[in-house]
């Protein structure tokens, strides 16, 4: 009874635990929340100084005695503490303003396809600590192919590739469920390390990430258009020590993109190889969807498509599908349980 009345009142969450950003959607809001999954602690005291954005441009900047730490590695959580933290004060500030006295929402949090279930239980239990009530894991390649508005509950196949920050998870979705799927360590901090790894190899200059991810942003690529683009890259002179800065061109970041693109491209044809025959005759008609951050690497749908002799989109706002098709199941109580993934606390009582 008490359930239902909390309900009622309390602002239920979906939640996408990035290893880039962590989106907060409000039932019944919208997104409320997108921001780097980046935290400053303080070593002396132990208190957060700062989190999301204002966090992440402390980056490579602060005294010994602040940290900043990125407390999620490939969709993973490596640090318990800080991500508990981290959800703490993302819940709160959703429910700042609201009622006097908020009752603890109801939360649903994406999840990798990989997770084992000790993985899985320090998610739930980071978000209980960070002050839900009830706490729900669903696939994130399932809420990105409901917020790609593919058709995840019919008998037909339909085919997402995920492209995050830390991982890419290809996945094929029918009956709301995964049939086969594929998860890879190359997504878009790779693609920074690999700009990283160029810049020293080539051009004798040691880059930091966030130098990188902006060039990425700016000019990459994974084929050729008609006009080079051309950007400043500034370091620091691998010989002299000293501040430089060189133009670099679109061809040079494609060069220095093109492994990992390769690696996106090989796993997709591996996991068409893999699938079912009358789900494969679905996708080879319907195509395939591209989500996340990745998804936006200009001419990337193209060079997959070319690939794999199959149509290739990118989804409407690829950054915000997962949490948008997590917030979609706030909606649908049935189809939220049916969907989400037993619980460990649940597993545990039975054994």
């Amino acid at each position: 009874m008490f359930g239902n009345l909390f309900g009622k009142f309390s602002r239920n969450l979906a939640i996408d635990l990035g290893t880039a950003n962590t989106l907060v959607y409000v039932q019944g809001e919208g997104i409320k929340i997108n921001e780097p999954s980046v935290v400053a602690v303080n070593n002396r005291t132990g208190a957060l100084v700062a989190v999301g954005r204002s966090a992440r441009d402390m980056l490579g900047k602060t005294p010994p005695h602040i940290t900043t730490v990125r407390p999620l590695v490939k969709g993973i959580i490596s640090d318990f503490e800080v991500t508990e933290k981290m959800l703490k004060y993302f819940i709160e500030k959703v429910g700042r303003g609201k009622f006097a006295i908020a009752p603890r929402p109801l939360v649903v949090v994406g999840v990798p396809l990989d997770l084992t279930e000790v993985e899985r239980k320090a998610v739930e239990d980071a978000t209980f600590g960070g002050g839900a009530r009830k706490v729900y894991l669903v696939e994130e390649v399932i809420a990105g192919a409901m917020g790609a508005r593919l058709p995840t509950s019919e008998s037909v196949g339909s085919m997402i590739v995920d492209i995050g920050g830390g991982s890419t998870e290809i996945a094929v979705v029918s009956l709301n469920g995964v049939v086969k799927w594929r998860s890879l360590p190359v997504a878009g901090d790779e693609m920074n390390r690999s700009i990283v790894q160029y810049a020293r190899e080539v051009l004798n200059l040691v880059l930091g990430e966030k130098v990188a991810e902006e060039i990425k942003i700016k000019i990459g690529s994974a084929q050729e258009f008609g006009e080079q683009m051309e950007y400043p890259m500034r370091g620091r002179d691998l010989l002299t020590g000293l501040p430089r800065e060189i133009m670099v061109t679109d061809a040079q970041v494609r060069d220095a993109l093109s492994r990992s693109v390769r690696q996106i491209i090989e796993n997709i044809k591996i996991t068409l190889e893999i699938t079912p025959p009358e789900l494969a005759a679905d996708i080879y008609e319907r195509g395939l969807v591209l989500s996340g951050g990745g998804a936006l690497l200009r001419g990337l749908d193209k060079i997959i498509s070319q690939h794999s002799d199959i149509p290739v989109r990118v989804a409407d706002d690829p950054l915000t599908g997962v949490a948008r098709g997590l917030g979609m199941l706030l909606d649908d109580n049935a189809l939220l349980k049916g969907i989400a993934l037993p619980s460990t606390r649940e597993t545990s009582v039975l054994n």
